[in-house]
């Protein structure tokens, strides 16, 4: 056993490399648990029990862009038969999580996960993209929704 150093030299770098998350808390004073969320929304109610919503909420929201965007199933049915619209700005956002930073924000920087909904959604929404999703639009194969002085419309492609 001319190795065991080499071996213990080995399971002690292991061991500091598997235990650092707990030493860095320990050493910061970082608390552990999990983050003071501030829920501050209109909506006594969730769409769905609060332990599914903290580990499963972007399945939630990835079926509904889904079902909203690719089949124009734009109710969920939630808790209690009560009918939400799928959106993150108006139910999410508006109804139930109306500070994102002190909600969204917290838990994703918690677990070290970058949003990525707020790309398409939320701040750099223009008032038009804006208006367009408050509005249920049947848009029809081959036309294009444009802006006008009087609101949204669709018109023909044109090629």
């Amino acid at each position: 056993m001319h190795d065991a150093g080499k071996v213990m030299v080995g399971l002690v770098i292991f061991l500091a490399v598997v235990t650092s998350p707990v030493w860095s808390h320990a050493l910061k004073g970082t608390a552990v648990g999990a983050p003071e969320l501030t829920i501050g929304g209109e909506s006594p109610v969730c769409v769905a029990e609060t332990t599914y919503m903290r580990s499963l909420h972007m399945d939630l929201l990835n079926d509904w862009r889904d079902e909203a965007v690719r089949d124009g199933d734009r109710v969920y049915v939630g808790l209690g038969g009560v009918e939400y619209d799928k959106s993150i700005g108006g139910t999410c956002l508006e109804s139930c999580h109306s500070n994102r930073e002190e909600f969204c924000d917290r838990c994703h920087e918690y677990v070290g996960e970058e949003i990525s909904c707020w790309e398409c959604h939320f701040e750099q929404k223009s008032d038009v993209m804006a208006e367009i999703d408050r509005i249920e639009i049947e848009k029809p194969a081959g036309l294009e929704v444009v802006e006008l002085a009087s609101g949204v419309a669709a018109k023909p492609l044109s090629d």
